[in-house]
C-alpha cells in the first residue's frame, strides 16, 4: 500500500518524538569517562536515528515509543540498558559481575529471536559496505569479532539495541525485517539513505560521492 503524504508527516511526527525521547534518556548514560562528546551534540544523534526509525512503520513506531514511557515509568533507562549490553564481548568478566545483574534477564527463545535478525542484517550491512565503500569506511566495523574497547561493531550495536526492545517491539521488528527480505530490499541501506537526506544530501549517492571527496 502506498504511503499518503499525511502518513509520511505522521510517522516523522512520531519518529521526532522517539528521538527526543531517546535524547533525554541518553543525557543520563555515563560511561567510565563520565559524558562523551556525542553526549553534547543533538543535532547528530537526531540525523542518526532518524535515518533509522524512518525505516518503521507506524505500528512498530508506536510499540518502541510505549516501551521508553514503561521505562520511565519502571525508573529504566533503555539507552544505558543497550551500552550495557554492548560492553559484553569486550569486557565478558566486567560484564558478568557488574552490569548483567542490573539487565532484565532474555531467556534462550528471546536470544534465539534476536540472533535471527541479526543473521539477517549482518550480511545487509556488508552489502552496503560493499556498494558504498567511502561511507561504508566512515560507518561501524560490522562484526562482533572485530570489536574492541575503542570501537564496537554494528553486529555489537545491534544486538545490543534488540536487547531493549520489548516482546511486542521485537515481534514488530522482525515483520519489518522479513518485509523488507520479501521486497528484495537492503535495511541498512535505506536507513542510510534517510540518513542521508536529513544530513543534507540530496540522496544517497551524492553523500557516497561527498564522503570519497
Amino acid at each position: 500500500m502506498t504511503e499518503t503524504m499525511e502518513e509520511r508527516a505522521a510517522r516523522l511526527e512520531r519518529a521526532r518524538e522517539i528521538v527526543a525521547h531517546e535524547w533525554s534518556q541518553f543525557q543520563l548514560v555515563r560511561g567510565d569517562d563520565g559524558r562523551a562528546a556525542c553526549q553534547d551534540n543533538p543535532a547528530e544523534f537526531e540525523v542518526q536515528r532518524l535515518g533509522q526509525f524512518m525505516t518503521w512503520p507506524m505500528p512498530l513506531l508506536d510499540s518502541y515509543a510505549a516501551d521508553l514511557d514503561a521505562a520511565d515509568a519502571a525508573g529504566r533507562n533503555l539507552l544505558t540498558e543497550k551500552y550495557a549490553r554492548m560492553m559484553e564481548p569486550t569486557e565478558p568478566e566486567r560484564y558478568v559481575r557488574e552490569l548483567a545483574p542490573h539487565l532484565p534477564l532474555l531467556d534462550a527463545d528471546r536470544v534465539a529471536a534476536q540472533e535471527e535478525i541479526i543473521a539477517i542484517q549482518v550480511p545487509w550491512a556488508r552489502d552496503f559496505h560493499r556498494d558504498h565503500p567511502a561511507l561504508g569506511a566512515a560507518m561501524r566495523v560490522l562484526t562482533t569479532a572485530e570489536d574492541t574497547l575503542e570501537a564496537t561493531s554494528f553486529e555489537t550495536y545491534l544486538r545490543g539495541e534488540l536487547g531493549t526492545y520489548s516482546d511486542a517491539t521485537l515481534a514488530l521488528y522482525r515483520e519489518l525485517v522479513d518485509a523488507t527480505v520479501a521486497a528484495g530490499q537492503n535495511l541498512t541501506w535505506r536507513t542510510v539513505a534517510y540518513t542521508s537526506i536529513f544530513a543534507g544530501y540530496p540522496d544517497l549517492e551524492a553523500a557516497e560521492a561527498a564522503q570519497r571527496a
